[in-house]
């Protein structure tokens, strides 16, 4: 396969989840803002998702409807859904050829909801969250056709290890954001609803309740969310498939740079796999946290030099 069609189908997938997570987080945030009694605050959701100062957004942080915009439809905002379902869209569209017909359709009928202007009419004026879950249904079908259709071959393989990759990244970064506003406001710690919201927005809740018996507990939520091998969403989870996938991308011909992502691919793997809570907690959170995300991003710039080099 060529570099180029590889590179295409790996950021295809990972902007398409990249969206997935921040539709999700966008509706639950929301939906705590109209609950809550006190002054909500959209900062997290700004460090997590925002490339731009944020500072300069902090002004807009208690607002809403006017982050969700910025976050949606902002064409300013190059991590805005509206712009990175674009460069999606223009990826599929350079690979058209190795993605079935109807996985091109979907996704381009995503680009259009993306576009359509009711959408910033729901945002700016009505209900945010019917825009929003018009969007995560997209996201839903998206990912039902591609693997309904998907032929079990390079190029799915290509777009599983970034859609876990970008996962893997998400959940990191959600849960350091998360715990780190506990080390400024330690009330949070019995904060049912904090907790709650931050396992609705990965999409963990309900395997929580059936987990764990005992209420909501900070090494619980740890554990679903980093060892956890049944959660869609964890990082050994995520690790896993993307061995994986990876394994299935062997070849003779290009031996050596295998041999080395495989490498680091199989040593995070083990790494998350023998960490514990007691661990990470002596270890502290953030730091363990923040050396899992940078080898992640060591796996993606191998991928790059190896495999999209000459893309």
């Amino acid at each position: 396969m060529l570099s180029r069609v590889a590179s295409s189908l790996y950021w295809l997938s990972r902007y398409v989840e990249r969206s997935d997570g921040m539709l999700r987080m966008l509706k639950i945030n929301y939906a705590s803002s109209q609950d809550t009694i006190q002054e909500f605050t959209w900062k997290p959701v700004i460090r997590i998702f925002s490339s731009d100062d944020e500072n300069e957004l902090l002004n807009i942080q208690h607002d809403s409807r006017a982050v969700i915009e910025y976050l949606l439809l902002n064409r300013e905002n190059p991590n805005s859904i509206l712009n990175i379902i674009t460069l999606a869209r223009e990826n599929a569209r350079s690979v058209q050829e190795h993605i079935p017909k109807d996985l091109w359709q979907c996704l381009n009928e995503y680009y259009h909801t993306v576009k359509d202007e009711k959408l910033l009419w729901y945002v700016q004026k009505d209900d945010p969250i019917t825009a929003l879950d018009s969007l995560i249904k997209q996201v839903m079908l998206y990912h039902g056709t591609a693997d309904s259709t998907m032929e079990r071959g390079e190029s799915r393989s290509f777009m599983k290890i970034g859609k876990h990759l970008e996962r893997s990244i998400q959940s990191i970064d959600i849960l350091d954001i998360k715990f780190s506003s506990i080390s400024t406001n330690p009330d949070l710690l019995t904060d049912i609803a904090y907790w709650k919201h931050l396992l609705l927005s990965l999409g963990g809740y309900e395997l929580y309740l059936k987990t764990y018996r005992q209420g909501f507990d900070a090494k619980n939520i740890i554990e679903l969310v980093m060892l956890n091998n049944d959660f869609p969403r964890s990082a050994l989870y995520s690790m896993h498939n993307i061995e994986r996938y990876f394994g299935r991308l062997k070849s003779e011909n290009n031996i050596e740079h295998y041999n080395n992502l495989s490498f680091k691919i199989g040593r995070l793997r083990s790494m998350i796999t023998y960490s514990s809570v007691n661990t990470m907690g002596e270890e502290q959170l953030h730091d363990y946290l923040t050396q899992i995300r940078a080898e992640l991003f060591g796996i993606g710039n191998a991928l790059n030099e190896y495999y999209f080099a000459n893309s």
